[in-house]
């Protein structure tokens, strides 16, 4: 219950660090996407992965087809919690058959993801195949952005995909 307690403590104290830090920062590069128009990109901090959970909306192959296997249950998509646990960055990977989380570290304003943790459950071949295809989903240059609707958007792009999450109050994950 402390831990949790703490979770949320520090989750209200980032998105707070998050809010006041968006009115301030100078660090926002606009990229032209061409016919999908200008992108401000904003820099990636501690304080911004941790104010939300980041809930996949989109991933596609680098050939532009749909990652099918992170989508087998709409109900139970792909989230990720960013969070300081005892002192150490860690990524958490929801709604996976096996409990997946990682460390992370920020370097230069890059998302640098460490081995990943797993129980290791036999799962059905369907929830075998999201877990597998999440852990590829979080691995790669991360980008943070706002979507059309303002909504914060974690972007991460690899030699294989490009995965899309929304960012979702922490309360309201799923």
């Amino acid at each position: 219950m402390k831990t949790i307690n703490m979770l949320m403590m520090s989750g209200a104290l980032a998105m707070g660090a998050l809010v006041s830090g968006c009115q301030t920062t100078t660090t926002m590069t606009e990229v032209d996407t061409g016919a999908h128009g200008t992108v401000t990109t904003y820099q990636i901090t501690d304080a911004a992965l941790q104010a939300n959970n980041w809930q996949l909306v989109d991933a596609k192959t680098t050939e532009g087809k749909k990652v099918d296997a992170l989508f087998a249950d709409a109900a139970k998509p792909l989230t990720l919690t960013f969070a300081n646990v005892e002192g150490n960055n860690m990524v958490r990977l929801m709604n996976t058959c096996n409990n997946i989380s990682a460390p992370y570290t920020l370097v230069n304003g890059d998302v640098k993801i460490g081995n990943m943790i797993s129980t290791m459950m036999a799962c059905p071949d369907a929830e075998a195949k999201f877990d597998a295809a999440s852990v590829a989903s979080v691995v790669g240059k991360y980008t943070l952005s706002q979507g059309a609707d303002k909504t914060p958007m974690l972007v991460v792009t690899n030699d294989h995909q490009v995965a899309h999450f929304k960012a979702v109050a922490k309360a309201e994950a799923k």
